[in-house]
Formats: structure tokens, C-alpha cells, sequence
């Protein structure tokens, strides 16, 4: 089981794209897992033929444990007692769909009040739930206790009668207890853990969309012709505030104990509303790719967010990220952080409103951004030059984009 993120455990494996016995090539589907994040596709490691399959499907699964083999044609796969000491692969030898765990998830934390080993972000859900760890059996490598072990403990814990009481009140009034996916748990986790420990501070600015609007229609048709793909005011908003950032470093950097990060690239994360919560697809090097080739990869990695099948890349190292609720109507709103990163960007609806305009009322297309920053890495006075920046380039798209 491949370790896909940062602190991961476990991982779902949700089905084999190949069968027992199959040939697989290298870098072809071979399995979709869930992570915190999202469903992934794995591609096979290497060329063979698929065999000694352990890893059942809707099954939860230690990260670096061995799910199946990919071994040479006439090559049988190691029994379980040999395994443990198979050589290194080479080529034509069996190789293991694994990777080394995570170091969140190697690293345990003796418990002052057990002799239990337990992983910290189980020790973080404990204490969120309620669990008396020393009740838990644990399911790990050597019986450490994992995050999984701490939810099967909750879940099969009896309410007390308090809790019980406002369960019956709360299902009278607003029906069943609606359990949350993974993807809607760890939003709720993450965003908690954001706005909780990241300094948040906020900058808004109106600004008209007038060339905004007709830049991309004078784009929108050659772009729809070529590529078979519509052409957004993300897609653009995306190129204009890759490129602003290179000029403003500390917007596009990561917080961390050791100081703060500063980024050469623009990674840039777009909020994308799948059926149970939202991920942020990331557009790696946005800076120097042309408006084409970022609605393209937009409109794929949405493509595939929908669809359950997001690739490891697809979310991985967003620099910033940019989340527009204006196909939603949305005036205005604020964002939270996603740590590391030290910034994110609202973008409300553009709607046409009544402005002074050389001393006199005037109606214009109008558009709200707000940024969130975390004040930890940038304070006002730099979040307020970088959207000055961005209002100008989103004025003139044109000149900006050279």
C-alpha cells in the first residue's frame, strides 16, 4: 500500500484495474485507492504480470504493507513466509506495489497513561472523540494504534444518556445522523485546523471586469475550436495571478518552524465542488503555461475529480490557491487557508453595479476578491500591494499577459 500524502496510515483500496494473472505495463491504471483527500489512481511500478493479490478491494490497508505482486512471465510470487526476505527487485524479479511509509505514520507516541503505542493524529482523534485510548486494540505494525482503531472505537462505544437524549431531539427535528465521507471528515479536520493555529487576516477589492469579460471572449472561440474545451474566467484568473506572484514571493511561500519557504514556481491549487466536499486540483508551473494549455489542465483534473479518479499529482504541491463561488451567484466571501500555503484567493460573481465613473453613476460588470493571508509569512501592507497588482492585470489582461 502506497503512502500517497503526508501523515497517511491506511489507504482504501476501492478496486484493481487489473485481474490475478493479468499482464499490467508500466505506468497503466492498476489501482484506484482512497486517501484523505481523495480517490487516486496507482499505475503499476514496473512490467509483468499482476499476481499474488492480498489487498481485497473496500478494504482498509497499512501503509508498506505487500497487496500483490508484479512478478516476471513463469514467475511465481513469494509465499508469505519468504516475503519478508525477498531480495531486491531487478529487473524480471517480483516487485512490491509499496512504498515506505510516511514519517507521520512510522512515528509513534508513547502514552502517559498506557503502554499502548499510538500514532499522533490517532492521540489528536482520541481527544476529539472522546476515546479512553487504553481501551483501544490497536491494528498496526508491532499493535500501534492507528486513527481507523480510534473511529471503530467511537462508533462501537455506547452513548451515554445525555448524548443520547440530544441524539433523539436532534433526529426528531432534522432527521437521521448524516455520517460524514472521508473526504467530508478531513475537510473538517483540516479547515479546523487551519483557522485554529494560522493567524488568518483578510484584504478585499472591487474592481471592474469589463476587459476581464472582453478579453475572454475574444479568446473563447479560437480556444474552444482548438481545444474542445470552455474557456473560463478561472482559467484566467488563474494565468494573471500566477504571474503577479512571482512579483510578490511572500504570498506564494509555506510557513514552517524553520522559517518561511519561499517558491520560485506557481503551483496553483482551483477549489473544484465534487459530490462530497471540495478539492483543489493544482496546475503545477501556472506562471509560464499559456491560457490554453491551464484550461486544459483544469478542465481534465475536474474531469477526473468528478469521476473519483484523481491522480496523486493532481493535488499535490499547491503553492496558492484560488477559489471562485461566482458560477454559485456568490457576491463575496472569505476563504481559509490551506497549510502550508500562505494565502488563498476568493472570487466572487461579476455582476453589473452602479459606480462613479468621472464624477457620475455609471453601470459596470464588478467583481469582489478577497484574500485570506497568514500573517505569520505576510502582513496588510503586502497583501494589499499584491492585490493592487492583480486588480491592474485584471484590468489590462492583455498587457499583463504580454
Amino acid at each position: 500500500m502506497p503512502a500517497l500524502e503526508m501523515a497517511q496510515e491506511t489507504g482504501k483500496l476501492i478496486a484493481w484495474r487489473k485481474k490475478e494473472g493479468e499482464r499490467v505495463t508500466k505506468g497503466e491504471p492498476l489501482l484506484e485507492i482512497e486517501t484523505d483527500k481523495a480517490v487516486m489512481e496507482v499505475e503499476a511500478p514496473a512490467d509483468g504480470i499482476l499476481a499474488g493479490i492480498t489487498g481485497e478491494a473496500g478494504t482498509d490497508i497499512q501503509v508498506g504493507k505487500t497487496i500483490a505482486w508484479i512478478v516476471a512471465p513463469g514467475e511465481n510470487p513469494p509465499t508469505e513466509n519468504s516475503s519478508a526476505s525477498a531480495p531486491t527487485a531487478r529487473a524480471g524479479s517480483s516487485i512490491k506495489i509499496e512504498a515506505p511509509a510516511s514519517p507521520a505514520s512510522a512515528t509513534t507516541v508513547q502514552s502517559p497513561t498506557s503502554s499502548a503505542r499510538i500514532s499522533p493524529k490517532a492521540r489528536r482523534l482520541a481527544k476529539e472523540l472522546g476515546v479512553d485510548i487504553s481501551t483501544v486494540r490497536g491494528t498496526g505494525a508491532s499493535g500501534e494504534i492507528l486513527a481507523s482503531d480510534v473511529q471503530a472505537s467511537a462508533a462501537s462505544a455506547p452513548l451515554e444518556a445525555g448524548a443520547t437524549a440530544a441524539s433523539s431531539i436532534s433526529s426528531s427535528k432534522s432527521g437521521a445522523l448524516e455520517v460524514p465521507s472521508t473526504l467530508g471528515r478531513l475537510m473538517a479536520e483540516r479547515t479546523t485546523e487551519s483557522w485554529t493555529t494560522v493567524p488568518h487576516f483578510f484584504v478585499a477589492r472591487e474592481v471592474e471586469a469589463t476587459a476581464l469579460n472582453a478579453f475572454r471572449e475574444r479568446l473563447l472561440p479560437e480556444i474552444e475550436r482548438t481545444h474542445h474545451i470552455r474557456f473560463t474566467h478561472t482559467d484566467l484568473l488563474v494565468a494573471l495571478a500566477a504571474r503577479i506572484l512571482l512579483k510578490h514571493p511572500r504570498l506564494n511561500s509555506s510557513y514552517t518552524p524553520q522559517g518561511i519557504r519561499l517558491h520560485d514556481h506557481v503551483n496553483m491549487g482551483v477549489a473544484i465542488a465534487v459530490n462530497d466536499g471540495v478539492v483543489a486540483a493544482v496546475i503545477p508551473n501556472a506562471h509560464t503555461a499559456s491560457l490554453a494549455e491551464i484550461a486544459t489542465q483544469r478542465h481534465a483534473i475536474a474531469e477526473r475529480a468528478r469521476a473519483g479518479k484523481l491522480r496523486p499529482a493532481d493535488i499535490a504541491d499547491a503553492t496558492f490557491t484560488i477559489s471562485n463561488l461566482g458560477m454559485f451567484h456568490i457576491d463575496r466571501f472569505t476563504a481559509i487557508i490551506t497549510p502550508p500555503q500562505a494565502a488563498i484567493l476568493a472570487v466572487g460573481a461579476i455582476a453589473d453595479r452602479v459606480v462613479v465613473v468621472e464624477g457620475k453613476p455609471a453601470v459596470r460588470p464588478m467583481m469582489t476578491l478577497s484574500l485570506s493571508s497568514d500573517h505569520r509569512v505576510a502582513d496588510g501592507a503586502r497583501a494589499a500591494m499584491f492585490m493592487n497588482d492583480l486588480c491592474d492585470a485584471l484590468r489590462d489582461p492583455a498587457n499583463a499577459l504580454g
